[in-house]
């Protein structure tokens, strides 16, 4: 098992990192946050879970062990792989969805895509007991602005993005339609991915 990672990133993505390590550069899967919070060119230390599968290794990276931690907790329900569990790590944030799962509140857990109302019961049932008290901590850090390109390529990589989290094309695109209209000026692309998931939360 691969339980962390450090060195220099040599990319940056919306929702994935390329991280040199002795001389290999490892893609690791990320929430948005996460990976706005790495800079090309500089070194960055990850939490990581080796998800094996008998035609692929996935490396999946988290800003602290608490966050990988949660990653793999939701994974223990029936029903979560890791693509759902990061899923729900990037549309409500470790801290909002160990309230959620702590609390009982499965409505707030049917605002990601892929779970519904008894989903999100199950979650809670199986859960509220494991994730114990609300986790401590602020709001992730955000990367350096960056100026957004004139022709604005950011609204595909997004609305893609959105679509590869489990929302339909017309939910992304409607989204991303929205954040267009009062986005800063000067916004990196996955700042703009995190806009975007707000407007897809009620």
């Amino acid at each position: 098992m691969i339980a962390s990672l450090r060195g220099p990133v040599t990319h940056v993505g919306l929702d994935h990192v390329v991280v040199e390590v002795g001389g290999v550069g490892m893609l690791v899967h990320t929430t948005p946050a996460t990976a706005s919070s790495c800079h090309r060119g500089s070194e960055a230390s990850l939490s990581t879970s080796l998800v094996v599968r008998e035609d692929s290794l996935t490396l999946y990276g988290f800003a602290g062990p608490a966050d990988r931690d949660m990653f793999e907790t939701v994974q223990t329900v029936s029903g979560v792989g890791p693509r759902l569990a990061l899923a729900m790590l990037s549309v409500m944030g470790p801290d909002q969805l160990a309230a959620a799962l702590s609390s009982g509140d499965a409505k707030a857990l049917t605002t990601i895509p892929g779970i519904g109302a008894k989903s999100a019961q199950r979650l809670v049932l199986e859960l509220k007991d494991k994730v114990g008290a609300v986790r401590g901590g602020g709001v992730a850090p955000a990367g350096a602005p960056v100026a957004r390109p004139g022709q604005e390529p950011w609204r595909g990589q997004v609305a893609e993005a959105l679509v590869g989290l489990g929302w339909s094309a017309k939910q992304a695109g409607d989204a991303v339609e929205r954040v267009a209209e009062h986005a800063p000026a000067d916004a990196e692309i996955a700042a703009l991915l995190r806009l975007a998931l707000r407007e897809l939360r009620p």
